[in-house]
């Protein structure tokens, strides 16, 4: 008889260490079987064969007819477990499909030879996309800082075809599902069916047969998708490309908690490959390793286009003065003017405004002060039930200003709109436009994934939307930006807001001034005259970093030290308080060398009937954070490494 460690993928099994099985024959690491884990029987796979155990053990049910999970995935879940300090069975969840029997119809790409790798047709190379390419010869990590337009997919498609040419699979990250229908594009028109398509809109049995079709796959592919990608099964992999590197949805935000970038670099450690980071504007932390670790950082400033004619102005329009929206309560005269133009010219218009949270905005209406805790130099958010500001990081709290404390003015006021009214107000202005709106409050089929065909057909003369809109999107009717409200991300009490900010108005910027027509963007903004806003507008990257780095390690927060948001949910608020204090006072009698910010309320602090309350751990060492889990109580969530304190 032999044993086994098995992994078992179920949300319900929390133990942090793989259950014994055992089974007459031998069974190599990584095999997928079925066993009994309680009541039902769920899939897992082999980590490794142990001794017998002094306690009784259950037989694997049976083992299935496939491949064994390549030694890299073992080795990755291995890995998870313990830099995240992650279940077990929500792990192993991120291997295996819900159920192996969940088919689709027979698997016609598996069914045919893989497309013939023939010669890329793409632009002449500028010389820094030539720099770049002769850069990444070795198998390393390389941050790719290349501004919007300058061709990092192009980059992404040549490194691809030098993987795919030396017999390894390559795999390709998008943040968001609109974005990846993009890059499968790209990629399909020279590597045809070797492309494999992963993202949450695919049927459960889609699902399962794009995962044994990778597990199975004979040839190099080509797998393009969203964070979850990682855990397929790919098992000669030459080259990771995170695209769009910055962007917020690469944190998983339920159990384990995992942040996309740092497992890309643990997969790219384990095959031995190539890992790209791409990004007009690269994390702060990232930068900053890639900077104390020698690694490289590429900078692609120019556009890719070679006969640039168009041109190209933006313009800042002042929201304190309100003479200029005289016609509209939130779009200024020359955005209108400019969103005529191009109507009249049969082009498009894109107005961006950043909805993310429901953070509300306490601020002067003449000179823009806004209310801030001198703690932590961070917006308060109001909370109407308790007539209190808050700051949702250190707990800070104050009554909320009858007058200005800067000009003594008595209009401050809480500002708050979204893209359902910019909608109306566009429809009044422009009846005869036809204006779609692209938000998370879309159906399915209004998705941009699905409409992104008829957009780029100019079957759309006005787009408004979210941060969806801002991401790497190449748009060439585009000749009208309209950024609503440049400064509603600054607004979020958080240490990340000014990143956030500088990182979506240069996105959002980077849809115009790409060569393809004369453009002009029009912004919006609270502060014409701040710093943040100007490194945006002219791509300042290394001032913005600069500044940003010394402030944040002023007030500890990353790159310089580990966090660990501690939550907690209650009946009742007061007995989330006393939760979070006696939390407090128990780690404090631990004398680590960490420091607790809070109590606090949590910044959505009723979720489904439940009060939260939250503490954040700083520490420069990850090994407390990781202890401070292990001895957690079990009604106590965490979240390590958060890419947010909200």
């Amino acid at each position: 008889m032999h044993y086994y460690h098995v992994w078992v993928r179920s949300d319900h099994f929390r133990g942090h260490d793989p259950l014994t099985y055992c089974l007459s024959e031998e069974l190599a690491p990584g095999s997928i079987v079925q066993v009994p884990l309680r009541s039902e029987r769920v899939l897992g796979f082999v980590s490794g064969e142990v001794a017998k155990p002094a306690f009784a053990v259950k037989p694997i049910t049976s083992r299935a007819g496939l491949p064994a999970l390549p030694h890299q995935c073992v080795a990755l879940a291995e890995w998870l477990q313990k830099f995240y300090a992650a279940p077990v069975g929500v792990v192993a969840a991120q291997f295996l499909p819900n159920k192996l029997q969940a088919e689709a119809s027979p698997d016609q790409q598996a069914q045919q030879p893989a497309t013939a790798l023939t010669d890329i047709s793409l632009p002449a190379w500028t010389e820094q996309q030539k720099h770049a390419l002769n850069t990444i010869t070795q198998p390393d990590t390389y941050l790719l800082h290349g501004r919007t337009g300058s061709g990092k997919t192009n980059i992404y498609l040549e490194l691809a075809r030098r993987s795919i040419a030396a017999g390894k699979s390559a795999l390709i990250l998008s943040p968001e599902i609109g974005l990846t229908s993009q890059l499968a594009r790209e990629f399909q028109r020279p590597f045809g069916n070797r492309v494999i398509i992963l993202h949450s809109q695919l049927s459960a049995s889609q699902r399962a047969s794009a995962w044994k079709h990778i597990l199975t796959a004979s040839s190099p592919l080509v797998v393009i998708g969203l964070r979850s990608a990682l855990f397929r099964p790919l098992s000669n992999l030459g080259l990771i490309v995170v695209d769009e590197a910055h962007d917020g949805a690469y944190k998983q935000e339920q159990a384990p908690y995992y942040q996309t970038l740092r497992v890309a670099a643990q997969l790219r450690s384990l095959h031995g490959a190539t890992l790209i980071l791409g990004s007009a504007t690269p994390p702060i932390g990232e930068y900053y390793l890639a900077e104390t670790r020698k690694k490289s950082i590429i900078r692609l400033t120019e556009l890719a286009r070679h006969k640039t004619v168009a041109s190209h102005e933006v313009m800042l329009v002042d929201l304190k003065g309100r003479s200029q929206f005289s016609r509209s309560a939130h779009l200024s005269q020359a955005l209108i003017d400019s969103m005529s133009v191009s109507l009249q010219r049969g082009e498009q218009s894109l107005l961006y405004l950043n909805r993310r949270g429901t953070a509300r905005i306490t601020l002067c209406d003449v000179c823009g002060w806004q209310a801030t805790c001198p703690h932590c130099d961070l917006p308060l958010a109001y909370h109407g039930d308790t007539y209190r500001l808050r700051c949702h990081t250190c707990g800070y709290s104050q009554s909320p200003a009858t007058s200005c404390p800067v000009c003594g003015n008595t209009s401050v006021v809480l500002k708050s709109f979204g893209t359902k009214a910019i909608v109306d107000e566009a429809q009044k202005l422009f009846p005869d436009a036809r204006i779609m709106r692209f938000d998370t409050d879309n159906a399915k089929d209004e998705r941009l994934e699905h409409q992104y065909a008829q957009i780029l057909d100019g079957q759309a003369d006005i787009l408004v939307g979210t941060q969806l809109l801002a991401k790497g999107l190449d748009l060439p009717k585009l000749s009208t930006l309209g950024v609503v409200l440049a400064d509603t991300s600054l607004y979020l009490p958080d240490y990340t807001a000014r990143e956030r900010t500088y990182q979506l108005l240069t996105q959002v910027l980077g849809r115009v001034g790409r060569g393809h027509v004369a453009s002009r963007a029009i912004v919006q903004t609270f502060y014409p005259n701040g710093p943040l806003l100007a490194a945006a507008i002219n791509d300042d990257w290394e001032q913005f970093y600069q500044t940003e780095l010394a402030e944040r390690k002023q007030y500890g927060f990353p790159p310089f030290t580990h966090l660990l948001k501690l939550s907690c949910r209650r009946a009742t608020a007061a007995s989330a308080e006393r939760a979070a204090k006696l939390l407090k006072l128990d780690l404090e009698r631990q004398n680590m060398p960490i420091v607790i910010d809070g109590p606090a309320p949590a910044f959505h602090e009723k979720v489904n009937g439940k009060y939260q309350w939250q503490l954040v751990i700083k520490a420069r060492r990850r090994s407390y954070l990781l202890a401070i889990i292990g001895n957690l109580p079990g009604n106590w969530t965490y979240d390590l490494d958060p890419s947010d304190l909200l």
